[in-house]
């Protein structure tokens, strides 16, 4: 299993939407988007297809837009396009995000991290942790001074 993405870096999310479950995460958040292909069905019975990407992902689920309006307790199935591995999930949360589609939080059945192909950070981890990798908009030349070329005779 591959210890980063190709995107950049894993980072853990803030807490967007406060509620009595903040502190109630299982798994670290993270900022990442994996094409999906959603499919379920609809309250009268017929079956929907949408395509979308994950906003964040942990190991128990996702945040993701829809354009197709689902409700809380509807099952759904997640596939993921690169690696065409299916998913059950239920709709645990919706609601309006900031460009008017709505933000739709899913669960899985039993946590798969492997869903996502990312490694999670630990659920202790922070910024400030020695383990994380410091990252600097402008390089300190002290730390890797470079060396000029020696003049030739």
């Amino acid at each position: 299993m591959p210890t980063s993405i190709s995107e950049g870096p894993n980072m853990s999310t803030p807490n967007l939407r406060p509620s009595a479950f903040a502190n109630q995460r299982r798994s670290q958040r993270v900022l990442l988007s994996v094409p999906l292909r959603i499919s379920g069905k609809r309250m009268n019975g017929t079956a929907f297809t949408e395509h979308t990407n994950t906003l964040i992902v942990n190991a128990h689920g996702a945040l993701l837009q829809l354009r197709e309006a689902v409700h809380v307790g509807q099952a759904l199935s997640l596939r993921n396009a690169a690696t065409g591995e299916e998913e059950h999930c239920t709709v645990i949360d919706v609601n309006e995000g900031p460009n008017g589609l709505p933000e739709v939080g899913v669960e899985f059945a039993s946590a798969n991290p492997r869903f996502w192909r990312v490694s999670f950070p630990p659920a202790d981890w922070n910024a400030r942790s020695p383990e994380a990798k410091r990252y600097s908009s402008s390089p300190n030349p002290q730390a890797n001074p470079a060396k000029a070329p020696s003049p030739k005779k």
